[in-house]
């Protein structure tokens, strides 16, 4: 093999698993769907940011994890949550979304997460739960 075919492999082995390396994604922790299949308004606000923006129906603004948890709790005393399924999840680096169905004993509701890493750290930072 020649010393520029030699090279040329290299620097495409080289790229390729550089590629692969500078690309740490993280997964959304598993409990914060678990927590929303319960709806487990405690449990969820666990992995709230200190402040998050909090969709619920017609309800809209930017919280803080106390007032977020509180509202939320509320939701799931009115809507008793009977499944929550996960369809589609994505994103880069340091920011994950999730989308999934909420089902409950008074209907569906379409729910996106916004999940951003700080610390080695998964917080949500935007929560929307509305109407299929």
């Amino acid at each position: 093999m020649s010393l520029i075919k030699r090279f040329t492999l290299f620097i495409a082995v080289l790229v390729v698993s550089s590629n692969l390396i500078a690309l740490p994604v993280f997964d959304i922790p598993d409990n914060i769907f678990a927590a929303m299949k319960l709806g487990n308004a405690e449990e969820l606000s666990k992995h709230f940011n200190t402040s998050i923006e909090l969709v619920i129906l017609d309800q809209e603004d930017v919280y803080s994890k106390q007032q977020a948890e509180q509202i939320l709790r509320n939701f799931f005393l009115k809507y008793k949550v009977q499944n929550f399924r996960l369809l589609h999840q994505g994103g880069k680096e340091d920011a994950q979304y999730a989308i999934g169905t909420l089902e409950t004993d008074k209907g569906s509701f379409r729910v996106y997460f916004l999940v951003k890493q700080k610390n080695d750290k998964a917080f949500i930072h935007q929560l929307r739960i509305e109407l299929e």
